[in-house]
């Protein structure tokens, strides 16, 4: 198509009937097989497989109810770090979790540190948390404008 009909079609002036170039001639309807519908991208598989192997994982968990925090202590059993979140949960249930979950990391000798109001951040044995300084209190001159 040329570049006049191009700017034609896109004004709306014409037809644009060069559709076929979005259509790949391989594909061809019905040639899905029973469990083939919604696969993923494999690269996230592997990419998923990855951090898993070398332990950077960090699991996010927002219980409804005090029910959920089963899943809270598998992922921590596993040496999964845990961002709690019970800001969906009733004032009562979210201080049973947090009771749990306190007793969990001190069972298993992990850290349970608040990061925001009934947000919770649960840390295994093995991990270190690294808080950034702020830059005014950095010495070594990045971004000190004095």
């Amino acid at each position: 198509m040329g570049s006049v009909r191009k700017a034609s079609a896109w004004l709306g002036l014409v037809d644009d009937n060069d559709d076929e170039r979005y259509y790949d001639d391989d594909y061809s309807e019905g040639t899905e097989q029973p469990g083939d519908s919604w696969v993923t991208d494999p690269r996230v598989k592997v990419a998923s497989d990855v951090a898993e192997e070398q332990g950077r994982r960090i699991g996010t968990v927002t219980p409804d109810s005090f029910r959920d925090a089963r899943a809270i202590g598998e992922l921590f059993r596993e040496g999964v770090p845990v961002i709690m979140n019970l800001t969906a949960m009733e004032a009562t249930d979210a201080k049973r979790v947090v009771d749990f979950a306190a007793g969990l990391t001190f069972g298993l000798r992990g850290t349970i540190e608040r990061v925001a109001t009934r947000v919770f951040l649960l840390t295994p044995a093995n991990t270190e948390i690294v808080s950034g300084e702020p830059s005014a209190h950095r010495s070594d001159g990045f971004f000190n404008q004095s």
